[in-house]
């Protein structure tokens, strides 16, 4: 193809993409492939020296909507300019370093996935809220952005100033909203859009949302530095990210990139980046801009997370708990750096809220090693086939039964349930089984007919010394591994049983509620529900475990084949009856070695932020928790603080 004809063909494809993106909120690619045809496009237009005159390269944004009152910026917002590689920015720190004669002191902040908004502030008072638009005029959404609580209503300076930021939708929020939601939101960045671009505010006030500013516009005062305005922004009552820094060159900027990156998958929103500034504004109007953006700012972009492919097919996988799990076959897709051809859909259920059918295109999201999960439909294929709903187990035959959202199969021996739950029962925060996989779990279902953990317990070497792989040594060794698996923890047995939702978190919960098995097997839903982080349906299922006969009958069992549950210590100590929250990296020691000390000074350590937190002990590249502690008024200490409350430094 010609570079004229590719080029023009670029322009279309680009222009329908963003009016998608921009105007209707309803993107059929992902940021990653929409970058891609950009980059390439902006490569062809430097080679051949022209470019076209509906070229998405000379525009900011996107139109604004009719349905919306246009609303007139006082100063121009401007896109900005990305790489994606550390010599790209190495290039970009070089290019200032010629336009200023020295190495400018560079601001370094998260690049946040959101609506980008712009709000006026006159005399004090919040007047106009608008989207970006074309960076010209945007749209009027003053009442949609009204319902955001963390905008400020009223600010104390008194003169006219535009703060810019983000609209974005808390994960943590979105999937709030997509358990109580018949129509689930496809992603975090697409809820915050659309309900900021939706005429009706109550909508808007439905999902949610958070306001993060980073930016002032036009105004009456003048700021010097990045860190000022920012400064500003937290005087007058605007969230901000704390987690700002100040850099030079393009080594310590990449190292900030880098750090970012490895935090994102634990942070409570989206970002696709992070964005680096002069920080000195007079610096700014000497380096100038291009007709789209500021050459004093790089965004840098991180390796995408999601992505766009077509659903080829669904199979169903059978867990150890007897539900059906569909499993989605893809079209391979490149998610950062990682070949994706399956990914989960959760349930029935979530099939039928994200009206996903086999043939359509599907948006993919990879979250650090995380299972690819499709998070909803990017294009329908008008030759798209609904997926069948599975009526007998695909492992055994045995009709499906269906519970809520999900489909469970109903026979009492099928293999994979039987040499899943086998696995997982052995596994090493079970039983802890050393030498026992899942491999083995297979061939003992096969050749022993061993269907049940009590068999395990109960081997003798006689039994599998005649086994392929096996022999006298390697039967020896897994005997001795099972005994010594005996003497265990109430903790581990209660993970070893697979109760349905009782991960390991929860099963210490339990043991140091109980203390020991009838007095668990006697608790009831409102004993249960009273232990943070167990709702009525995990609550639900754990009393129906202990109500079945044939588990009253198992656990029995295990006890007769001699396996016995030590009595949990307990600790007592400068912590006793403490709950501690750890988040961030601590200056000396890692985060194992912090909850084995909150643990043998009598303190528990939980997972989540809440009101029955005693304290928060954070570190550097604290998140999330840490902002969430702050507002509860949670306590915070750091490592020295730490040690001093527990009376010593740490061993070594």
């Amino acid at each position: 193809m010609k570079p004229y004809d590719r080029m023009k063909e670029l322009v279309e494809l680009l222009n329908k993409y963003a009016a998608l993106y921009y105007e209707e909120d309803a993107p059929t690619v992902s940021d990653a492939e929409y970058d891609a045809l950009y980059d390439e496009l902006r490569a062809l237009e430097e080679s051949e020296g022209y470019s076209l005159k509906n070229s998405p390269t000379h525009r900011v944004g996107g139109a604004p909507q009719k349905k919306f009152a246009s609303s007139r910026h006082l100063l121009r917002l401007y896109s900005l300019d990305k790489c994606k590689t550390e010599e790209e920015l190495a290039d970009w720190c070089a290019r200032l370093v010629r336009a200023t004669g020295r190495e400018p002191e560079l601001t370094a902040e998260y690049k946040f996935d959101g609506l980008t908004l712009n709000i006026l502030y006159e005399n004090g008072e919040l007047v106009k809220a608008a989207t970006r638009g074309d960076g010209v005029t945007g749209e009027e959404v003053t009442a949609q952005v009204r319902t955001i609580s963390g905008v400020p209503r009223r600010i104390s300076y008194k003169g006219r100033i535009e703060i810019q930021g983000e609209g974005i939708m808390r994960l943590s929020a979105l999937e709030e909203y997509n358990r109580n939601s018949t129509e689930p939101l496809k992603n975090a960045r697409n809820g915050a859009a659309g309900a900021i671009r939706n005429l009706d505010p109550a909508v808007t006030a439905s999902r949610n949302l958070s306001f993060m500013a980073y930016n002032i516009g036009y105004s009456d005062r003048r700021f010097a530095s990045q860190t000022e305005m920012h400064a500003f922004l937290e005087e007058e009552g605007f969230e901000t990210e704390k987690d700002i820094a100040v850099v030079k060159g393009a080594k310590e900027a990449f190292a900030f990139a880098n750090r970012v990156d490895e935090l994102r998958p634990s942070l409570d929103f989206l970002i696709d980046g992070v964005v680096f500034k002069v920080n000195d504004t007079s610096l700014r109007e000497e380096i100038g801009y291009t007709e789209k953006f500021p050459k004093w700012a790089m965004a840098f972009k991180f390796k995408a997370d999601e992505m766009t492919t077509v659903l080829r097919d669904v199979v169903w996988q059978v867990s150890r708990s007897a539900k059906l799990n569909p499993l989605a076959i893809l079209d391979p897709v490149d998610i950062g750096g990682v070949t994706v051809k399956r990914a989960t859909l959760n349930n029935y259920g979530d099939i039928l809220k994200k009206k996903v059918r086999i043939g359509d295109r599907v948006f993919i999201r990879r979250s650090n090693d995380v299972i690819p999960e499709i998070t909803g439909v990017a294009e329908e294929s008008p030759s798209a086939t609904d997926i069948p709903k599975p009526e007998v187990c695909p492992a055994c035959g045995s009709p499906v039964a269906e519970s809520g959202a999900f489909l469970y199969c109903t026979g009492e021996h099928c293999a994979p349930q039987i040499v899943s739950y086998l696995d997982h029962f052995a596994s090493k925060d079970a039983m802890d089984i050393d030498g026992f996989s899942e491999k083995t779990a297979e061939q003992f279902y096969n050749e022993l007919h061993m269907t049940s953990p009590v068999q395990l317990m109960r081997l003798k070497k006689e039994d599998i010394a005649w086994l392929d792989r096996f022999g006298d040594k390697k039967a020896e060794n897994l005997i001795a591994a099972i005994s010594a698996s005996k003497d265990t923890t109430m903790d581990r047995l209660v993970f070893a049983l697979g109760i349905d939702g009782v991960g390991k978190k929860t099963a210490k919960d339990l043991s140091a509620r109980f203390g020991n098995m009838d007095a668990l097997a006697a608790a009831s839903e409102e004993e249960l529900t009273a232990i943070p982080g167990i709702g009525e349906v995990l609550a639900d299922n754990i009393v129906a475990y202990f109500a079945d006969e044939g588990n009253k009958k198992l656990i029995e069992e295990l006890f007769e084949s001699g396996v016995s549950v030590k009595t949990a210590e307990k600790k007592e100590g400068a912590l006793s009856g403490k709950r501690v929250v750890l988040t961030g990296s601590l200056p000396t020691m890692k985060r194992g070695e912090a909850t084995a000390l909150i643990e043998e000074n009598g303190g528990e350590v939980s997972s989540s932020v809440s009101k029955n937190v005693d304290f928060v002990l954070a570190g550097e590249e604290a998140g999330s928790k840490l902002d969430k502690a702050l507002k509860l008024g949670i306590r915070i200490i750091d490592e020295k603080e730490f040690l001093a409350m527990i009376g010593g430094k740490k061993e070594g």
